[in-house]
Formats: C-alpha cells, sequence, structure tokens
C-alpha cells in the first residue's frame, strides 16, 4: 500500500523528476569527459613514441591542440619541448599552461641552489616570444616576486626629482617617460658575457613591452624592483619552487638522499605499506606522466612484474610512483635532466636497482610464483622502499672494498689501485666511487653502469673476493714490492717473476730478469711443439707449490680461495705467448713477467 503511494507521489511529482533528469545529465558528462581524458591519453603515449618531427607535426595538426598540450604531464612536456627543440618549440610553448610554464622555471631557474640568471633570460625570452602578452599577464599575476627578483639582479632603477637635469645620468640609461631611469647591470655577468647581449635584448623588449602594457604598473614594477632585499626574495623563491617541485618527487637534495639510505631485508617487512585505495574518479582526470615508464624497454624482474597488473587504475598509480622516484633519484643525483638519453639512464638505474631489490626479497622462495609474489610486493609496499632494498646490495659491496682497501697489503705498500690491472682497477675502483657502479669494460659500451641485477653484484662480489684474498696471500709471502721503481707493477708480473727466478735459482727478489734467462725458463714452459702450446701441468704444480711454501698455505686453500683467478692468469699466458718462439721474445712486448729491457750499443 505504502509502497504504491510513494510511486504516484513520484509519478506526479515534477521536482523528483528533474532531480532524476539532472543526476542522469550529470552521469552522461561524467562519462564523456572521461572518455576524452581516456582519448587524450592514448595520443599523448603515442605522440610521446613518435620521433620529435612527427610529434610536433601530430600535436599542431590535432583538432583541438590547446587541449591536447595542457593534458601532458608537467615532466613530459618538458622533455618534449627539448626533444623537439626549443626553437622549433615556440608554439608549443605559446599553446601551454601556465603550470607547465612554472614548471619548466622551477627546473631551469636554479642551478642546485643557486638562482641561474642565464638560464632564466633563456626562457624568459622563450615565453616572451611564444606570447607576450599573455607572459606579462603571468607575471604580474603569478610570478611578481620572482620576475622582480630577475629585474634586481639585472637592472638598476633611477628615478629623476623634478628638479634634477636628465643630463645629470650616466650615459647609459634609458627611459621610456623620463622619470624612471634604467641602466643594465655589467657586474652580474663578469664572468658570462657570452649571454649579455640576449640579456640586454630580452629586458629591452620586456620593459617596453610592460610600459605599454599599463604604464602605471610599469613604474610600480620598476618601483617595487629597487626596494627588493634580495637575500630574503632569493630564499622565498627557493623555498617556493621546492615545496612545488617536491610534489613530483623532486624533493631538497638533504631529503632526497635518503632513497639512497640502505634497507635490510630483515626491516623490509616492517615498513608502512602503500594505502591500496583506488583511484577516485578525480584522480583519473590528472595526467600521469609517461616519459620515464615509456623507456621501460628492459626485460628485467620489474618490468615483468608490472605487465602482470590489468588494472587501469593501478598501473596509473604505479606510472606516477615511478616517475616521482625517477624525480627523487635525480634529485638526489643533483643532476640536470633534458635529454631523453640522460632520462633513459635514470630509468634504467632506478628500474635496475628495483629489480634487484625484488630478486633479493624474493630469492629464498625458490621460483615458483615469483612473478606473482613480485607484482603483490609492487603493489603493496612503496617502490622508495624496494629500491632501497635492491641499492642496499651495492652499498654494501662498496663497504667492504672501502674496509678492505684500508688495511689491504697493496695499501702499506703503497701499491696503487693499477697493481691489479685492468680488470681489478676498474672493479675496485667502480666500487670505490662515491655512488658505487658496476665495471662494465665496454661490453655494452661503457666502462661503468649502474647495477642492474642480482647477477651484477655477485660477479662483483665473487671478483672482489679473489683480488682480497689474492692480497691476503701476498701479505703472507713477507715480500715487499718497493724494490721495483720504473716499471709498471701489477699482482700478475709480481707474482710470475717471482716464481720464475725461484724457479730459475735466482735470489727471492723482485728484480727483472735478463732476456737470457727468461728465453731458458720460458722454453721449459711449454708441453709439446705443436702451437698454440699448453703449459706443462708439472709447471703449474710446480708454481702452486711454490706459493703453498712461501706463503705458509696448504695448497688445497689456495685452490680454494685464489684458484680462479690463478687459472684465468695461466690461460692469459697461454693466449699471449702460445705460439711465440724463444727467438722471436722481445722485452718490450712482454708484460706478464718482469723482463730487462736490451741495451744497444
Amino acid at each position: 500500500m505504502f509502497s504504491d503511494f510513494r510511486g504516484k507521489i513520484r509519478k506526479h511529482n515534477p521536482t523528483y523528476e528533474f532531480g532524476k533528469n539532472q543526476t542522469f545529465m550529470n552521469d552522461y558528462q561524467d562519462r564523456q569527459i572521461a572518455e576524452r581524458i581516456r582519448e587524450l591519453r592514448v595520443k599523448r603515449k603515442e605522440i610521446l613514441s613518435m620521433s620529435p618531427e612527427k610529434a610536433l607535426d601530430t600535436i599542431l595538426d590535432y583538432p583541438q591542440t590547446a587541449a591536447l598540450i595542457h593534458s601532458f604531464a608537467d615532466e613530459d612536456f618538458y622533455f618534449l619541448i627539448h626533444d623537439i627543440g626549443l626553437d622549433d618549440s615556440v608554439e608549443l610553448l605559446s599553446l601551454a599552461s601556465e603550470q607547465q610554464w612554472e614548471y619548466i622555471m622551477d627546473i631551469e631557474a636554479w642551478d642546485k641552489d643557486r638562482f641561474s640568471l642565464d638560464s632564466v633570460t633563456k626562457w624568459f625570452d622563450l615565453l616572451l616570444k611564444a606570447d607576450a602578452s599573455r607572459f606579462i599577464r603571468w607575471f604580474l599575476q603569478e610570478k611578481t616576486e620572482f620576475v622582480e627578483y630577475y629585474l634586481f639582479k639585472n637592472i638598476e632603477v633611477l628615478i629623476r626629482e623634478h628638479d634634477q637635469d636628465p643630463s645629470d645620468f650616466p650615459d647609459d640609461v634609458f627611459t621610456f617617460d623620463d622619470i624612471f631611469y634604467v641602466r643594465f647591470r655589467e657586474d652580474v655577468y663578469d664572468s658570462e658575457l657570452k649571454n649579455k647581449d640576449q640579456r640586454d635584448q630580452f629586458l629591452s623588449d620586456f620593459l617596453e613591452r610592460l610600459a605599454d602594457y599599463d604604464h602605471v604598473t610599469y613604474q610600480s614594477v620598476l618601483f617595487e624592483t629597487s626596494t627588493i632585499t634580495p637575500a630574503e626574495s632569493e630564499e622565498e623563491n627557493y623555498r617556493l619552487r621546492n615545496v612545488r617541485l617536491a610534489e613530483k618527487g623532486f624533493m631538497p637534495f638533504d631529503e632526497a638522499v635518503a632513497v639512497y639510505q640502505p634497507l635490510k631485508i630483515k626491516d623490509f617487512g616492517k615498513q608502512t605499506k602503500r594505502l591500496s585505495a583506488r583511484l577516485d574518479s578525480s584522480n583519473t582526470f590528472l595526467p600521469v606522466p609517461f616519459y620515464s615508464t615509456g623507456m621501460l624497454k628492459e626485460d628485467n624482474l620489474f618490468t615483468r612484474s608490472l605487465s602482470l597488473i590489468d588494472t587501469d587504475e593501478i598501473l596509473q598509480q604505479m606510472q606516477a610512483e615511478f616517475a616521482a622516484l625517477c624525480n627523487q633519484v635525480i634529485a638526489a643525483d643533483q643532476k640536470a635532466i633534458r635529454e631523453r638519453e640522460e632520462l633513459r639512464q635514470v630509468v634504467k638505474k632506478v628500474c635496475g636497482y628495483l629489480s634487484i631489490g625484488l630478486e633479493r626479497l624474493t630469492e629464498e622462495q625458490g621460483l615458483r610464483d615469483v612473478l606473482n609474489r613480485t607484482a603483490a610486493l609492487i603493489q603493496q609496499y612503496p617502490l622508495s622502499h624496494i629500491f632501497r632494498v635492491g641499492f642496499g646490495a651495492a652499498l654494501e659491496l662498496k663497504w667492504s672494498a672501502e674496509k678492505w682497501q684500508k688495511s689491504a697489503w697493496f695499501t702499506e705498500e703503497k701499491l696503487p689501485l693499477s697493481f691489479w690491472s685492468e680488470e681489478g682497477m676498474g672493479l675496485i675502483g667502480g666500487l670505490l666511487l662515491k655512488k658505487s657502479m658496476c665495471f662494465d669494460n665496454y661490453k655494452t659500451g661503457v666502462i661503468y653502469r649502474e647495477f642492474a641485477s642480482v647477477k651484477d653484484i655477485r660477479e662483483s662480489e665473487t671478483a672482489l673476493a679473489e683480488f682480497m684474498a689474492l692480497d691476503h696471500l701476498f701479505s703472507l709471502t713477507a715480500i715487499s714490492a718497493g724494490t721495483v721503481s720504473g716499471l709498471f707493477l701489477t699482482y700478475k708480473n709480481f707474482l710470475l717473476t717471482l716464481w720464475m727466478r725461484h724457479f730459475l735459482g735466482l735470489t727471492e727478489e723482485l728484480l727483472p730478469v735478463t732476456l737470457e734467462d727468461f728465453s731458458r725458463f720460458f722454453a721449459l714452459l711449454w708441453e709439446g711443439e705443436s702451437k698454440p702450446r699448453k703449459i706443462k701441468l708439472s709447471m703449474k704444480d710446480s708454481f702452486l707449490n711454490w706459493l703453498s711454501e712461501k706463503s705458509g698455505k696448504d695448497p688445497y686453500e689456495i685452490t680454494q680461495s685464489v684458484g680462479q683467478i690463478l687459472e684465468r692468469l695461466f690461460d692469459e699466458i697461454e693466449s699471449e705467448y702460445g705460439e711465440v718462439s724463444v727467438r722471436h721474445l722481445d722485452p718490450k712486448h712482454i708484460y706478464l713477467f718482469l723482463v730487462k729491457l736490451c741495451v744497444c750499443q
């Protein structure tokens, strides 16, 4: 009965019908907006995968160019215009949002914590050329303190009194109203004269346009510029800039470096989990940076884990968080990243340490369902925590190298790092850098790169352990390396020369042998006559027994600790000299043994 009554009221109640229709219209509009946002997101992703020339043409040909440009995340737009070229991006800048302008200035205006006059001049000049009227409105409404501080650093304002003759002013001043006289300061560009002409031209154009826009405002700006307290103004501008950038992951350096604070595996589970609430409708409209995630081309544990996430909302969260983590690393490294390739290196670094972190967190669980577990980890915990677990592995390796170096035998002997030959110097030197690096030795085109996997960590750890064990072995021989001067000494010729002298019955000092003695030793080294020749097994046994006798360690212990590095050393002898005849020996080309150079009369 009552339900029928309510139905009749609804049927004949205009207010109810209006509310119902209004709700329907709101839902319809929301769906339209959401669909439009999705279309723009797809278009942005497509554009960022294009070549710079094609990307520019596609943007300018788009029916609603301004809407498309505004939909780019600030970071993506910044990298896009650098890819295209600043001179070719003036039209894009003219259509960009003021928030995008502000992001560009926040990134470009400061060199670490110092105000960069050259960079500000360049970007102000570009924005003035892009849209002069809008630039002036933006300055007056949003960036007054910032621009006035820039003007204070670059101009000197002189105000003519009513009874003062204009001829009293210096010749290098100019005026638009015979009241406010302006002179460009020269002292700030004493060390950077290359940009003085651009600075002077920009200021001339800007001040003239400002005076034409509103002369009273022009006079107010010049008056306020002359009364600025520079230290306070710079500090406040820098503070506000840091607040804005911190929202995107660009924290102040002292906060950003926390990303490099190692996190032990046992402490990882104690960390706060990420809030798993779904994105609300307002958040889904926020542009997510694509540039960094679009560079995730590496096939590693992190990218494979990311590929298992099939919920669009969660994937957007992960993309935004990954971009913020990349920004934090950039801030911690205090690098200016403008080019696509520079950003790609940061992405590879972050991706690599995330993979190391995931691998370390799951390595004791076996191979079964590892990807499902790692996919769950990146959704449950902040990526920065996983990054810290991964970076902690490289940091522990660095600490081991530093601790060993302080008390190592080669340090006490005052031997340079080159004593460990090219591979040892590269490996140890990379670990001793401020932020340890993996010695790649040009396998991928570079001498050093970031650690990218647990395999990199383990290989470096194994190699370091071998050099540490060999160093300890040298310390037991009680032989000083200080007797050699004027020769390039490495652990290879140090070890092999001492053994050779012992084998030949010479004094057991670290001194070069004559070519005659070396030829005698060389002839006994090989078995058979066919080339390439192999070292006699008896000679290897002789070497091992001598090293055991000299160090006081059992041959088995030596084999266990440094067997691999010694085997590689003998392989190198075979590779270098296996096809060389005794009569062709030349001391100039012998580097694995110390041999005196022939003195020709």
